[in-house]
């Protein structure tokens, strides 16, 4: 299987498992960081996710890849939460975040700038606006290298 297989099948596998549950999936990785392979889930549900609520998934998720055999090399894997500063993978997560604070990392600058943080007000099929103090901005979708809510550390 290749790359996207894996991550398809993974994906098919982990969204029976959490059916019938209030997790959320947020993004399936099968990435290579050195020497090793990494195969990543990423949960989440209201009021955050659990180390438990990780490793009851890991386990059933476990039993499944050793029983489809379908990954040919070695891997490693992990389940966790996509941390409090996630970027932004669904429609759903630039909904949920309408009129927050987000941070916006950019391919090209806009308005001078690579890295912008405002208020998303809007995310269209193409393109989000943001609200930079007393500006509006349009960013197209394509020039976003990453974007998620703002997080500010106390």
């Amino acid at each position: 299987m290749n790359k996207k297989q894996i991550i398809e099948t993974s994906t098919e596998i982990i969204g029976k498992i959490i059916a019938d549950t209030d997790y959320e999936l947020i993004d399936v990785e099968y990435v290579k960081e050195g020497p090793f392979m990494y195969l990543r889930v990423y949960l989440d549900k209201e009021g955050g996710i659990t180390i438990d609520d990780c490793s009851s998934v890991s386990r059933e998720f476990n039993k499944k890849l050793d029983e489809l055999d379908f990954i040919d090399e070695q891997y490693y894997l992990e389940v966790s939460s996509p941390g409090i500063d996630r970027a932004f993978k669904k429609d759903s997560d630039y909904i949920k975040n309408i009129n927050n604070e987000v941070e916006v990392r950019l391919f090209s600058h806009v308005e001078g700038m690579k890295l912008l943080k405002g208020i998303l007000l809007e995310k269209n099929e193409n393109d989000i606006l943001i609200e930079l103090g007393n500006k509006k901005v349009n960013i197209e979708l394509k020039n976003i290298s990453k974007i998620n809510k703002a997080v500010e550390l106390f």
